[in-house]
């Protein structure tokens, strides 16, 4: 028989040096008017673990930050070069101050959190301020919820380990459509790339016991 080994701990990060991302939670993704309202309902079970992420985050002084797509205040062609875009597209006249713009109200933004618009793109890293933001405040482990897994959950944890940051992704606070696509996806793609842990295991890492 042979000898069975312990499994090998998570690498969680530390504390000091950690940041959660909270991808595209915003009205109109998430919400009653969202431009992709089968995302919405599949991502409705979520809500609750990212409220409590977010809450707990903040009880620890992680870093918090909102990832969102803001649009333009100006007219501007929607791209035609994916097929996403002929679905999303009205999100383009979004434009800053946009109730759409806005973080979902279960989740809020609490004094200190950072939110991060982009205007441009379906990489919500690609060519935007989030990893020279993250580098300037000493960050080497990047915690990423929220949606999608189709798209641009994956880009962004992508993107991170290429950059060189540890990722984490707690699979109870991810969402895509059809959710048996998001959880292949959770398995067999985002487990390769980073450390899959659920958001009650990393707040107990965390040192705040869950609700």
């Amino acid at each position: 028989m042979s000898e069975q080994r312990p499994p090998r701990p998570k690498d969680l990060g530390e504390l000091s040096s950690t940041a959660v991302l909270l991808i595209e939670c915003q009205e109109g993704v998430l919400g009653t008017g969202s431009v992709l309202p089968d995302l919405a309902d599949a991502a409705r079970p979520i809500v609750p673990a990212l409220a409590r992420l977010a809450e707990g985050a903040r009880a620890v002084g992680a870093r918090l930050a909102h990832v969102t797509f803001e649009g333009l205040s100006w007219d501007y062609p929607a791209p035609r070069n994916a097929p996403l875009w002929r679905v999303a597209g009205a999100a383009l006249g979004w434009g800053p101050g946009h109730p759409a713009a806005a973080v979902i109200a279960e989740v809020g933004v609490a004094p200190g959190d950072l939110v991060m618009p982009r205007h441009h793109g379906l990489n919500p890293m690609r060519g935007t301020e989030v990893l020279p933001v993250m580098r300037a405040l000493g960050v080497t482990t990047l915690v990423v919820a929220g949606v999608s897994t189709n798209v641009a959950i994956p880009a962004v944890v992508t993107d991170a380990v290429n950059e060189g940051f540890r990722v984490v992704v707690p699979s109870d606070a991810v969402a895509g459509t059809p959710p048996e696509y998001s959880a292949a996806v959770v398995r067999h793609t985002l487990a390769v790339l980073a450390t899959i842990t659920t958001v009650d295991e990393l707040l107990g890492h965390w040192g705040r016991p869950a609700d």
